[in-house]
């Protein structure tokens, strides 16, 4: 080596490559990190709405695309939700396998991913089972007595809509707050998303009390119920933190088995 360059301090003869530290090293590759922040955002409503300079979705670029705006700006941007929506359908059907089997840990499923799709999917689909199912068992009873009478309930959409759409927001945000009050520190969307899901028992009872036996019809939705209730209940104890919540738990599980009862009387009495 050329004697001048030999003099050269070995920082010039390396280039400026920044060295590694042995922190560097704890914090892992940037993908993971980028992955776990997202991650966590998730459980946040408006995810990432914390962020200092304004709101951005999970996972989105620290300057890129995404303008940056006021926190409570993201409550009414499209792209606050769109993260909640990004879920595979084996996952989500796995998570109506769940549902039914409450065994199955479901609030830990959700812990670090939870979703909207199941819940709006289950909900809707719900309304439009009641009212079509609601309608049709009124016409099985009123063909044994008098065809001419029986006509179409439109009703039935409105009351449908309106009280599970209703169910599937206000509840799970009622016992948020009430959590948080006696000292647990509970996920709102969380809630939505374990709220939803319990809606899905219904789905196939709707179908089943199609029969025209009033005896197993009310067997059939005080076992919907009951599992519904005993899905909230479960799930309910897992985010509780070692406090003694057993009211309000037992409060949600009454109130679960109120739905139920609402449904039988109301669209299939």
């Amino acid at each position: 080596m050329d004697e001048g360059y030999s003099n050269l301090p070995t920082s010039h003869l390396l280039g400026s490559v920044p060295a590694v530290t042995q922190d560097d090293r704890k914090l892992g590759p940037p993908a993971a990190q980028g992955y776990a922040a997202a991650t966590s955002r998730l459980q946040e409503f408006p995810p990432g709405g914390g962020n200092v300079g304004g709101y951005r979705p999970p996972g989105g670029p620290a300057d890129g695309d995404v303008e940056n705006q006021a926190d409570w700006k993201g409550y009414f941007n499209v792209a606050s939700y769109a993260p909640y929506f990004n879920v595979d359908t084996d996952v989500v059907v796995d998570r109506l396998i769940s549902s039914v089997y409450p065994m199955d840990g479901f609030y830990r499923k959700i812990d670090a991913n939870p979703d909207m799709y199941g819940p709006l999917w289950i909900t809707t689909t719900l309304i439009f089972m009641l009212a079509v199912f609601g309608n049709y068992a009124t016409y099985l009873v009123q063909t044994k007595k008098d065809m001419d009478i029986w006509n179409f309930d439109v009703g039935y959409f409105s009351w449908a809509a309106s009280v599970m759409y209703s169910y599937a927001i206000i509840v799970p945000v009622v016992f948020f707050f009430l959590f948080q009050y006696f000292g647990s520190r509970p996920s709102l969307v969380r809630f939505w998303c374990m709220w939803g899901y319990s809606l899905f028992i219904f789905i196939p009872a709707s179908v089943l009390l199609l029969i025209p036996v009033g005896f197993l019809q009310w067997v059939i939705i005080a076992l919907a119920g009951g599992a519904s209730s005993w899905f909230i209940t479960l799930n309910l104890k897992e985010c509780t933190e070692g406090a003694d919540l057993m009211v309000l738990m037992a409060s949600a599980s009454v109130l679960q088995f109120a739905l139920a009862l609402f449904i039988k009387v109301y669209f299939f009495a």
